[in-house]
Order: structure tokens, then C-alpha cells, then sequence
């Protein structure tokens, strides 16, 4: 197949891209499930933009770069808040229907972290809605084509140019190629290399991976945001509890009814996520209790129904009333900060590839990702990825400021293949445990060194097993999972410091040599697919 444009992944930042580029050629957005499976589309909160009477762009770019904790990179963050009110009106302009006041004017909600109500929302299923709305706008334009069921296994490359991808027709066990002018990964998250994420099965790194092996620079993986609040109970997956339900007025309590949260932050429940996670963490280990509550039985029970129907009536499948008894929580890998690095016009490091939504570094998240910036984050650098894509795209591709980190010589890229099959369920469980129980909340370098050994010995045989069968879902997944997971923590174990998302118990103090400055890994073009375990001591 061939196309002007090439979308992997099918959610707020592919949807954005392509919107933009079908008039200027064909567009094909690929998804590996049915096209409304996106992070997007779990997206409950809101999308934040400085909209409110009392509100400027100038106050959500402070808040931005406060809870950034010193990494954020200026122009991105001004960027996307100078943008925000103009790509809310164009989703209304769409057809979105966001939550109003009684004089209609847009309902705005209060997160942690920004000081102003500027938190645009649908209910509770604010991502839903944007995904809905943009999924038909796509329908209802010819140039563009969304391919469902179609795992990219790798982006194909000619010399040091993205030229399109190798697919896998999941349904039939095909295998093709879609060639493109220019190719945008789309393809958000690595949640799922956690036990316990509030992310779709589908978030497995796929993007990150593949343009790390393409040689794509690869910034700030460290950074993982764990939400705060994901309901605690053995069938509910993980299931996310909104940041808007703290927002609203909800309390954190123990297990014993003691409010905790005002020993931590003077901002109590509202304070940034990273702050709130590590609290509750602190909490749990202190007690012994599995989880925290949240409990909003104080507010209106007509108004918590109206303001969080997906949220009550999933609860109450599970046999609890939000209304009348608190939720029991707690924190689940949510969100990754860093990814493959970009400049403002969503531009990578590889030539014609571009990178937009949590697939991609913009640094407009820093050290910690600030309440709903994440859907605006799309919206704006998709946009501007459309615009560059359509009409700058022989422009030489940028680079970083930063050096990349230094570190070990990467593994071999030849590995024995193996005769026996391989059990690929069983080695995407020992991923995600092994990250679970020694790269999470708070780490210390012992455990990251384990962990380091562990799934690198491991991230072998998934080489060798990978090479030695056809290509399948799992085999593709896992081995991306895999490669995330050991950027995560190589990350880790380069940055000597503990700042926002990143807290390590050896290093427990921000080091101002670390301030401004984001932590870079490029693959070695004589080396191998996995970065080799770090020397022992030498973090």
C-alpha cells in the first residue's frame, strides 16, 4: 500500500494528525484493535485550557512548569498553552459536547496542581467524547483510511529515512508494507509494563520501542506517573477513579478514617499527582493496608451521580455506592512522561518520522505530567506535526541540545534461535512484575540493578524466541514491553537524583546538575536492540 501520510494508532494525536493532513494527500491510520481502543477514550477528567474569565495562559504555563519540577522545556509548555483555548473551540466546532453552565458557558473543573478552574470536561468520560468526535469528523473525510486489526512490527527505513512500516494483518496472519511520504507514531503509552496500570491492554510500548530501534533519541523514560486513585478491588483491572473526584471536594483517608494528605502538602488532596502517589505509597507501607479510601460521601449524592456517572455506576458493579460509602484505592502506573524525543513540530530524530501524544517527549510534561495536559499536549503538537509534515517535510531532522547519556556497550544483535516455543504469557507476567515490585513508586539502585539483570537476561531469549517464530500479537508486545521496560530503567539508574516522578532512596534530594537537563538514550549503531546491564556499582 501506499500513502501520502502514515498515523500508527488511532486515538486523540493520530485522529489531530490526520484531520490536518487529509487535505494536503491520502492519510491511513492504523490500529492493532477496533479504532475507538485508545488511551484517549479512558481518558475521564478533562482537557485543560485557560479559558475561564479569571484565567491566562500565562497561569497554566506557571502551573505547568511548577509541577515540572524544574525539566520542562519553556517554548513546548508556552506552546501548548497559548493553544489551548482555540483547539477546545475547534473540538466544539466538531461537534463535541462538553459539560455547561446554566448561562452555557463551557463547566470548568479544578485538578491538582493548577490554580484556576480551567478543566474542560464531558461527565466523567471526557476522552470518550473527544475520541467520539473525532472519529466522526475522520469518517467524514474522504482522504483518509483507518485500518483496524494491523500490529506494526517494524518501521522500514531506507538509509537514515522513515519510509512507512511492516505490518501484520492480525485477523489472517498476513504480512505487508504501507509505504508513506511521512509517518507519525501515534501510538501512546508502555502502562502495561506495570502490574497494575489504569492503561488499555493495547499500551505496550509499541512506539517507543520501534523508534528506539530505528535509532530514534529517547528522552526521560524515568519519569513514570502513577495515578494516585485506581479502584482497589480484585476484578476491577485497575479501573481509574478521576483526578476531577479529588478536584470536587474528595478526602484521602486511611483505612483507621485519619485524613493523611495535609501531613504531606499543604494542598491536601490537590497537590500534583506525584506528590499524592508517593503519600499514599508512604502510607500503605506504614499501615500495612492494601489500599487507601477516597471519599466524596459528604458532597450531594444527585450531584455524583451527575458529575461522575461512569465512575458510580462501575463502583456500583462492584458493589459499592460512592454516595454513601468511600472508595477504596490505589495507585497504578498511569501515564509515562518521556518517550521518543521531538522538537516543537513534532519532529523526531529520524528523518520524515514524526511523534505526538504520550508516544513522544515534547518537554512539555518535565518531571511530572500536571492534571489533563495530556489530551491538550495531543491536540496541540499533532496539529503542528500536520502542519510541519505538510508542508516543511525535506527539512533536515532536528537534534537535542543534550548530549545523549553515556552507558555500557548495547548486547549483540545476534541471538541462538530457539527450537522449543516459547511462553510468551509468562514472560509479559514476569515484565510487568518485575517492574511492579523493583521500578515503582519510590527505588532504590539495588532494586534497579536487579531489575536491570533480570529482564535483560530475559529480553534474550524473548530475541532469540522472537527471531525463531512468525510474528504474532504477543511475540511483537512482549518484545516491546521489554525494551521499554529496560529504558525505564537504564533511565533510572543514570539520573543520581530524586526529582518529581522519579524518587530513588540512595539519591533522596533534587541535584541542581540534573536540573533543565533531560536524560537522553540513542541506541548504538554497532550494537544490539537492548541496552546490556550496568555495571555493577556504576549506576
Amino acid at each position: 500500500m501506499q500513502y501520502d501520510y502514515l498515523v500508527l494508532g488511532s486515538g486523540i494525536a493520530g485522529l489531530t494528525f490526520a484531520l490536518n493532513a487529509a487535505p494536503h494527500g491520502s492519510v491511513a491510520i492504523l490500529t492493532k484493535k477496533q479504532r475507538s481502543e485508545s488511551n484517549t477514550n479512558y481518558a475521564q477528567g478533562g482537557i485543560a485550557a485557560a479559558i475561564g474569565p479569571d484565567d491566562s495562559w500565562e497561569l497554566h504555563m506557571e502551573d505547568t512548569l511548577r509541577a515540572g519540577a524544574g525539566l520542562c522545556e519553556p517554548e513546548a509548555v508556552r506552546i501548548l498553552t497559548q493553544n489551548g483555548p482555540r483547539l477546545i473551540q475547534w473540538l466544539v466546532d466538531l461537534g463535541a459536547e462538553f459539560d455547561r453552565n446554566p448561562d452555557g458557558t463551557l463547566a470548568l473543573g479544578m485538578e491538582g496542581g493548577h490554580s484556576r478552574h480551567r478543566i474542560v470536561h464531558a461527565a466523567d468520560h471526557t476522552g470518550w467524547e473527544i475520541e467520539r468526535t473525532l472519529l466522526r469528523a475522520v469518517r467524514n473525510t474522504p482522504n483518509i483510511t483507518l485500518l483496524e486489526h494491523y500490529q506494526v512490527l517494524e518501521l522500514l527505513m531506507e538509509g537514515d529515512t522513515c519510509v512507512g512500516a511492516q505490518v501484520l494483518d492480525t485477523l489472517t496472519g498476513d504480512l505487508f508494507e504501507i509505504r508513506a511520504h511521512a509517518v507519525l507514531l501515534a501510538t501512546g503509552g508502555c502502562g502495561q509494563v506495570y502490574l497494575h496500570t489504569s492503561n488499555p491492554p493495547i499500551a505496550t510500548g509499541d512506539g517507543i520501542a520501534m523508534g528506539w530501534r530505528v535509532g530514534a533519541v529517547i528522552a526521560n523514560m524515568e519519569f513514570i506517573q502513577f495515578h494516585p486513585t485506581t479502584l482497589y478491588h480484585p476484578e476491577a483491572q485497575s479501573f481509574l477513579i478521576s483526578e476531577a473526584v479529588r478536584g470536587e471536594g474528595g478526602i484521602l483517608k486511611r483505612r483507621d478514617g485519619y485524613r493523611f494528605m495535609p501531613d504531606y502538602d499543604p494542598r491536601a488532596e490537590l497537590a500534583p499527582r506525584d506528590i499524592v502517589a508517593r503519600a499514599i505509597d508512604a502510607e500503605l507501607k506504614k499501615t500495612g493496608d492494601p489500599y487507601v479510601y477516597l471519599d466524596i460521601t459528604h458532597l450531594d449524592p444527585e450531584f455524583i451521580k451527575r458529575r461522575f456517572p461512569t465512575i458510580y455506576h462501575r463502583c456500583l458493579e462492584y458493589g459499592i455506592d460512592i454516595t454513601r460509602e468511600p472508595i477504596p484505592v490505589v495507585p497504578a502506573a498511569h501515564y509515562v512522561c518521556g518517550g521518543v524525543w521531538t522538537d516543537v513540530w513534532g519532529r523526531t530524530t529520524v528523518r520524515r518520522l514524526y511523534a505526538c501524544g504520550e508516544v513522544a517527549y515534547t518537554g512539555v510534561h518535565g518531571a511530572n505530567r500536571l492534571a489533563s495536559n495530556s489530551l491538550l499536549e495531543a491536540l496541540v503538537f499533532a496539529e503542528r506535526a500536520a502542519q510541519h509534515a505538510t508542508t516543511r517535510l525535506d527539512e533536515e531532522p532536528p537534534q537535542p541540545h543534550y548530549p545523549c547519556a553515556p552507558h555500557e556497550p548495547f548486547a549483540p544483535n545476534h541471538t541462538t534461535p530457539r527450537a522449543e516455543p516459547f511462553d510468551w504469557a509468562s514472560a509479559r507476567t514476569q515484565i510487568r512484575a518485575t517492574m511492579q515490585a523493583k521500578v515503582g513508586i519510590v527505588r532504590t539502585v539495588e532494586r534497579l540493578l536487579q531489575a536491570e539483570r533480570e529482564l535483560y537476561a530475559l529480553a534474550r531469549q524473548i530475541e532469540a524466541a522472537y527471531l525463531a517464530e512468525p510474528p504474532s500479537v504477543d511475540s511483537c508486545e512482549v518484545r516491546n514491553l521489554v525494551t521499554c521496560a529496560l529504558l525505564i530503567i537504564r533511565s533510572a539508574l543514570l539520573r543520581k537524583e530524586s526529582r518529581g516522578l522519579h524518587t530513588v532512596m540512595d539519591y533522596p534530594e533534587p541535584d541542581e546538575a540534573f536540573a533543565h537537563c533531560p536524560t537522553l538514550l540513542k541506541r548504538d549503531e554497532k550494537g544490539g536492540l537492548y541496552p546490556a546491564p550496568t555495571q555493577a556499582g556504576s549506576g
